[in-house]
C-alpha cells in the first residue's frame, strides 16, 4: 500500500470532533513514519466524495469518532464509491453506536451484560420514562443517550434527585435512552485487533467517575496495563471481547468495555468501532505492552482496508 495516497479521515459535525481530529493527526503522523503517504482530511459530509478525489485518494483511514464515522453512514457511502476503508463494516457500526441495539444484540447472544430498559422519547413522556424508571431500578442507575460516544449525554444518577435531570440531559443528544443498573465493582477494556485479545486494562479514574474529562485529560485516569488480576479473569475478558468480536463481525481494531460488579462477575457495556488513537488512548496503550510501537499498531489496522465488510 505505501504506493497509495491514503486518507485518514477526520473531524465532522459530531460532539467529538475535536478528539477525532487528535486520532487521525496521529495515524497520519504514524504511517509517514513507515513510510505511507498519508494526508488528513476534515469531514464535510456534502463534499467528501469530491474532497477525497480531490486529493488523489485511493484508501480511506476512519479516524471520525461518533456520527457518520461510528453509525455506518460513511462506510456506506465508501462502500457505493468502491474506495477501501479501514476497520469495521456497516453493521458493525450501525450497532455498536446504538447502544439499545448494541445491548439486545448481546443479550440474544448470551453475551453478560447489566439489566437494562431502553426508552422512546418521541412516544414517551419524560415523566412516563421517570416513574417507569422508579418502578423498575434501584437508584444508582446509569442514564445513556442511545448514540452518543466519549460518556457524552451519560449521567450516573446516585441520587433520586438526580433523575429528572439525567432523563432530561440524555434526551438532548437522542429521543432514544437506555438506562442501566449501576456496577459497583471495577472498571476494564479489552482491545481485539483482527480477532486477538490485547492484555486487558484495568480503568481507575482519579474523580471515580469514567466521564468525558477523565478521559481525555493526561494525567486524570490510571490506566494498569497488564490489569492486576488473576490470569483465569484475564482469559475469561478476553474470550468475551473475541466473542463480541466475531457477533458483530468486526474488522481491524476495536474496544470492548467491561464492568464487575462486587462479585467480580463479568459485564459487558458496549464495544467501540473507532477507538481513540490519542496520547491517552487504550488500545494503543494495550499494543505497547505486547511490544507494538503506534506506527505499527497504525499500520495493522491500514491493512484491514477493503470493500465488502458487511
Amino acid at each position: 500500500m505505501k504506493d497509495k495516497q491514503i486518507i485518514v479521515l477526520m473531524g465532522g459535525p459530531s460532539k467529538e470532533a475535536d478528539v477525532s481530529r487528535r486520532t487521525g493527526a496521529a495515524i497520519a503522523e504514524a504511517l509517514v513514519s513507515k513510510g505511507y503517504k498519508a494526508k488528513t482530511l476534515e469531514l464535510n459530509p456534502r463534499t467528501l466524495l469530491q474532497d477525497i478525489e480531490s486529493l488523489g485518494g485511493e484508501i480511506v483511514f476512519n479516524a471520525i469518532h461518533g456520527r457518520y464515522g461510528e453509525d455506518g453512514a460513511l462506510q456506506g457511502l465508501l462502500e457505493m464509491a468502491e474506495i477501501p476503508y479501514t476497520g469495521s463494516g456497516i453493521m458493525a457500526h450501525a450497532v455498536g453506536m446504538n447502544k439499545k441495539v448494541s445491548k439486545d444484540v448481546f443479550k440474544g447472544a448470551g453475551i453478560p451484560t447489566a439489566a437494562f430498559e431502553s426508552y422512546n422519547g418521541n412516544i414517551e413522556s419524560d415523566k412516563a420514562i421517570i416513574q417507569h424508571i422508579r418502578e423498575t431500578f434501584t437508584i444508582p442507575v446509569v442514564v445513556k443517550s442511545a448514540t452518543q460516544g466519549s460518556s457524552i449525554g451519560v449521567t450516573i444518577v446516585r441520587d433520586e434527585t438526580q433523575l429528572a435531570d439525567a432523563v432530561t440531559e440524555a434526551l438532548k443528544y437522542d429521543p432514544i435512552l437506555v438506562v442501566e443498573q449501576f456496577l459497583d465493582g471495577r472498571e476494564f477494556t479489552v482491545s481485539i485487533l483482527d480477532g486477538q485479545a490485547l492484555p486487558v486494562i484495568e480503568i481507575r479514574p482519579h474523580s471515580g467517575e469514567y466521564d468525558y474529562e477523565s478521559k481525555y485529560t493526561a494525567g486524570a485516569t490510571d490506566y494498569l496495563v497488564p490489569a492486576p488480576i488473576s490470569d483465569d479473569m484475564t482469559a475469561a475478558m478476553q474470550s468475551i471481547g473475541e466473542r463480541v468480536y466475531r457477533e458483530v463481525q468486526g474488522s481491524g481494531a476495536i474496544r470492548v468495555d467491561i464492568m464487575t460488579d462486587h462479585d467480580d462477575n463479568l459485564y459487558v457495556l458496549e464495544y467501540n468501532t473507532i477507538p481513540g488513537m490519542t496520547a491517552t488512548s487504550l488500545v494503543p496503550k494495550a499494543a505497547k505492552e505486547m511490544g507494538m510501537d503506534f506506527p505499527t499498531l497504525c499500520e495493522k489496522i491500514l491493512l484491514t482496508a477493503g470493500l465488502g465488510k458487511f
